[in-house]
This record gives structure tokens, sequence and C-alpha cells, in this order.
């Protein structure tokens, strides 16, 4: 193997089409355009995403559906049976210290799942009916 002899295998290296340059090349006249259209002209290729030629598009004729609250992504739910772990007072700093919600939850919320058997006093957190219903019926007492 030398130096002078080296070039690339094949395939790896193509020739860039030149369009537009006589019938004789295949792509003359229209340039493989075709004829008239947004595509056949100068900078106008593009249609929007969703654009159905004028026809209503899809996105505008079903129904809005749905809504996001910006709230949900402060607030972390814990369930009543994790709870049974903790002892006394609790508050949010009582539940990330336990690491039941995470660091940056603003609110934290007690939701009713599985069964608490101690006598619990939760303060400035909030609770679903059920969940209040279930912590009074062990003793304890929900303070928002």
């Amino acid at each position: 193997m030398r130096l002078n002899t080296l070039k690339p295998a094949d395939g790896a290296r193509k020739e860039r089409t030149r369009v537009g340059r006589g019938i004789g090349s295949g792509l003359g006249k229209t340039a493989g355009r075709g004829h008239k259209g947004s595509f056949a002209r100068a900078g106008k290729g593009k249609i929007k995403a969703g654009f159905e030629g004028g026809q209503m598009p899809m996105q505008r004729r079903l129904p809005k559906i749905g809504f996001r609250s910006k709230m949900a992504k402060d607030t972390a739910e814990v369930l009543l049976y994790q709870l049974d772990k903790l002892e006394g007072t609790i508050d949010l700093a009582a539940l990330r210290a336990a690491k039941l919600i995470p660091s940056d939850a603003k609110k934290a919320k007690i939701v009713k799942k599985g069964e608490l058997t101690k006598k619990l006093v939760i303060k400035g957190l909030a609770a679903t009916a059920g969940a209040k219903a279930a912590i009074e019926a062990a003793g304890g007492s929900v303070e928002e």
C-alpha cells in the first residue's frame, strides 16, 4: 500500500447531483420539482405541521379536553399506611425527614390507602375526607 494509491471505498463518496443543466442530464427543465405547486417554487417548500390544504385541521376539528394543574408539581401524595412508620406530630418537615416526600415539595396531601393503627396529630397538611376519617378513627387529629 502506498500513499499515492489510496482512494475511498466504492460508494463512500457520492457526487453531487447537478439539476437544471439541460435535457441530457435527466434533471433539466423542472429540475426534479414537478410542475407548479408550492414545492416547485423557490423558498416555498415548507408546509406548516398540521396543514391540510385549507380543510379544517384535525387539531381544530376535535374538542378541547383536559386540564393540567400547575400546583400538581408542588404537591406530593402521602399514603395513609406510610404514616404508620412515624410517631407523634406530623408536618411537612417530618415527612421530608422520613423521606416520604421529595425535598422540593411545597405541599403534601394524605390519601386513604391502607390502614392506620397509631394515634397521630397531623399539622399543616391536606387530607382527603376518607383519610381524615381514618386518622380520627385511630384517635388522631388533623389540623390544617
